[in-house]
């Protein structure tokens, strides 16, 4: 089971949804890097549940770094971060055992641990588990902007409702980072939280698109080919749960447009090389190019819902029916952004380590 990522710097994670600890191992990082507990707490803060829009498990999230760090500073050794489950209700899952929840890996989980595997609560498959890639995350953010490189995720759509594309960069990230809710336009915000809302109201779900912009990386990070920046990003991208399409730039809306729209001319701003569109994403050839890093997730509805739904039971091996009972979200949308952020940071620290050793880092 492949539970690693990274290669300069590698991120292991372990734990399962209503197991004792979940967590994560943040492994190559240099000694002398700071790391700040409290901005770790305010991370772990932005992928908690929210009132109505969010499940009713309600987790405080009071992380231990068991190793790896003294005196507020990296030892150079494994980082070790175990965060505590506290909050389960494993019999709500006892009476659906061997039903296959549509949109879940109750089944394909059974076919490769050949029932072994913990259930509860989607085990080491649920939406859980991120709270430890958002712990290690929240070191790689600290160590990017240290760096002068900001990470910042609004909620482009939801439900229908579109938010204000990004605008001015480096204020729209400073705005957002700060938004518990991270909707650019306020009004906008309004419209998608009624829309959860209802969503909930009706025993369903919806999902979205989270809009990702990076400032500050500098030009020739990433690999050609197998190891490209958009190949890593993806990589990482898609292990969020939920996660179910990516694309950079303008992505699939170059489908449809002529190369003279889409390239990005180059021209020299003062001393820099810049383009005078972004396109491509900050991207060219699998390498950055000195432009914001630009791109988009679609994160699905929420598969568990409280409408009956057709399925098997994979023990008896005949059809039946399925009414979820529980504690799920409506939407998981507004919790993943923080997820993309730190999955992001973690990925671009490691290609940056690749790029200039991880000395860099400090």
């Amino acid at each position: 089971m492949k539970n690693t990522f990274g290669q300069s710097v590698a991120l292991t994670l372990f734990g399962e949804s209503h197991g004792g600890q979940i967590g994560a191992v943040l492994d190559g990082l240099a000694p002398g890097i700071p790391v700040d507990e409290a901005f770790i707490a305010h991370q772990l803060t932005l992928r908690r549940p929210k009132g109505r829009i969010s499940t009713a498990r309600q987790e405080e999230d009071p992380f231990v770094i068991a190793s790896g760090v003294f005196d507020g500073k990296t030892t150079g050794t494994p980082i070790m971060i175990s965060i505590p489950n506290q909050n389960t209700k494993s019999k709500d899952y006892s009476a659906t055992r061997f039903l296959a929840r549509p949109g879940h890996a109750d089944y394909t989980a059974n076919c490769k641990y050949h029932g072994f595997e913990d259930y509860r609560g989607g085990g080491h498959f649920s939406g859980r588990v991120t709270a430890g890639l958002v712990a290690a995350g929240a070191i790689a953010i600290q160590i990017l902007r240290n760096k002068g490189i900001v990470i910042g995720t609004h909620i482009r759509r939801c439900a229908g409702v579109e938010d204000r594309a990004f605008g001015d960069l480096p204020a729209d990230l400073a705005a957002v980072n700060e938004l518990e809710f991270a909707v650019l336009d306020e009004i906008r915000a309004k419209e998608m939280e009624m829309k959860i809302t209802q969503a909930a109201e009706m025993g369903d779900s919806v999902g979205g698109i989270l809009e990702t912009a990076v400032i500050g990386m500098p030009a020739g990070v990433g690999e050609p080919w197998f190891d490209s920046v958009e190949s890593v990003l993806s990589h990482i991208l898609f292990s969020i749960p939920g996660v179910k399409g990516v694309q950079f730039g303008m992505g699939f809306d170059m489908a449809d447009r002529f190369g003279s729209e889409v390239n990005d001319n180059f021209r020299m701003d003062g001393e820099k090389i810049v383009t005078a569109t972004n396109n491509n994403g900050g991207i060219n050839g699998g390498i950055t190019n000195g432009m914001p890093l630009l791109f988009s997730c679609v994160v699905k509805p929420t598969p568990s819902i409280y409408k009956e739904q057709e399925t098997v039971d994979f023990a008896r091996m005949e059809n039946a029916p399925l009414l979820i009972h529980g504690r799920h979200d409506p939407a998981i949308i507004h919790r993943a952004r923080v997820v993309v952020d730190s999955v992001t940071a973690l990925a671009l620290c490691d290609m940056l380590a690749q790029r200039y050793g991880t000395d860099y880092l400090v």
